[in-house]
C-alpha cells in the first residue's frame, strides 16, 4: 500500500487539488481525534480509497479526488450550534457544493454526496467507488480515533514530496 509508485501515482491524481486554497483551509478544521485536522483525514481517506480502487480495478483517480474533497465543508463545527447528528447529515451536501467548482464527474459527485451512507439513508451509493470511499471514510475515522493514524505515521507518509 505504501509503495513509492503507489504514492507517486496518488500524488499525481490530486496534485492540483492539494494546491488549492480551500483544500488547504481544511488544515484549520479539527476532525475526529486530537491533532488530526480535516485535511489530514481527507488525505488519508483519499489515499486509502485510491489504493483500494487500484487493487479492485476501479476508477482510482475519481476515488482519490472525491476522497480528498469529501469533507470540503469548510466549517468548524465547534463554532456553531449545529448538533452532531445534523452535522453528519448536512456536511456531504456542503462539501459537494464547495467541490463542484473543480468540475466533478458524475461519479465524483456520487462519491461525495453518498459518503455518509447509511446515516443519510436517502443517499445510497450508486457506484462501487462510492462504496469504497464510504468504507474508507469509516475505516480512517476509526484509525484516527484508535491512534492507528499516528502509529502508522500516516501524516509523514502522505506529505507531498519536496523537490
Amino acid at each position: 500500500m505504501w509503495s513509492r509508485r503507489n504514492l507517486a501515482d496518488f500524488r499525481r491524481c490530486v496534485a492540483d487539488l492539494l494546491q488549492d486554497a480551500d483544500v488547504q483551509r481544511m488544515h484549520a478544521i479539527p476532525q475526529h481525534a486530537k491533532g488530526i485536522d480535516c485535511f489530514d483525514h481527507s488525505l488519508f481517506v483519499a489515499y486509502l480509497s485510491f489504493s483500494l480502487c487500484r487493487r479492485l480495478g476501479l476508477d482510482e483517480r475519481a476515488a482519490a479526488r472525491a476522497g480528498l474533497l469529501h469533507d470540503l465543508y469548510l466549517c468548524d463545527w465547534n463554532q456553531t450550534t449545529v448538533g452532531l447528528f445534523e452535522r453528519l447529515v448536512i456536511h456531504p451536501g456542503m462539501a459537494l457544493r464547495n467541490a463542484r467548482r473543480f468540475g466533478l464527474s458524475g461519479l465524483e459527485e456520487d462519491i461525495i454526496r453518498t459518503h455518509m451512507w447509511p446515516v443519510t439513508l436517502r443517499d445510497m451509493p450508486r457506484h462501487r467507488e462510492s462504496w469504497v470511499v464510504s468504507l474508507a471514510d469509516k475505516l480512517c475515522t476509526v484509525g484516527e480515533v484508535c491512534a492507528f493514524y499516528r502509529l502508522a505515521r500516516v501524516r509523514a507518509r502522505l506529505q507531498p514530496e519536496r523537490a
